[in-house]
């Protein structure tokens, strides 16, 4: 749901309803909730770091350069400690936390690449104080149960906690996959597997590296709990 309004999807799902009655044979709607958008901040021009580089988020707004880029949310500072990593633009650049400071995270550059303004950056190794359903993921569960989905997707999941919140908004009136996206939700798998009707493993790497524990976890959990993994 990251894409198009309300009105785009509705016509495809109209579309994809009228397809079915051709065919005569039923097909799945999922419908993938957007979840919490983290983005750094501005940047007068694309800027280039290099692997080995030392290099600052800081809390100010501030334009960004060679040396350090704004890092607007206060909860990431609440929660970031040395040794995890900041992966930005879906991944292609990385950095290591090397110090904490109130207003200042000092980094080293761990994947080199191009930052420009307002790509969006993921934690890892961190389970942020905050709720993976935005006022947006509300409003669209509502529109696939009104518009008869099958299943919706919950991104960035951190733990049970997450699901179990989203199963409060839809009760069972809809399937839900939960996306493990997170080492925090690897570590939360049994309790997550329990709660979901599916898991999805993304991210790449983290697909190959515990694709046999989900696994092993949905079949306890459950005879009817799916699990698939999307690598890139």
């Amino acid at each position: 749901m990251s894409h198009g309004s309300h009105d785009d999807h509705r016509a495809r799902l109209a579309a994809i309803r009228a397809a079915e009655k051709t065919l005569d044979r039923p097909i799945g709607v999922l419908v993938d909730l957007q979840g919490p958008k983290l983005r750094i901040g501005k940047f007068p021009q694309p800027t280039a770091v290099k692997t080995g580089d030392r290099y600052e988020f800081v809390l100010d707004e501030t334009e960004g350069n060679a040396e350090r880029a704004t890092l607007p949310h206060p909860e990431a500072f609440e929660a970031l400690e040395p040794g995890h990593l900041i992966l930005v633009n879906d991944g292609k650049l990385a950095f290591e936390v090397a110090e904490m400071h109130p207003r200042r995270i000092v980094t080293r550059v761990t994947v080199g690449g191009e930052l420009s303004s307002n790509k969006g950056f993921n934690l890892p190794h961190t389970v942020l104080p905050l709720s993976a359903i935005t006022d947006k993921d509300r409003k669209d569960a509502e529109f696939a149960l009104e518009e008869g989905a099958d299943w919706v997707a919950m991104s960035f999941v951190q733990t049970a906690a997450d699901v179990k919140a989203l199963r409060d908004i839809v009760g069972k009136r809809v399937g839900i996959v939960a996306k493990i996206e997170k080492p925090s939700a690897v570590d939360d798998l049994e309790a997550i597997a329990e709660l979901a009707d599916g898991v999805m493993v993304a991210r790449g790497d983290l697909a190959w590296s515990c694709r046999r524990k989900t696994c092993r976890w949905c079949s306890a959990a459950s005879s009817t709990t799916a699990a698939t993994w999307a690598a890139r």
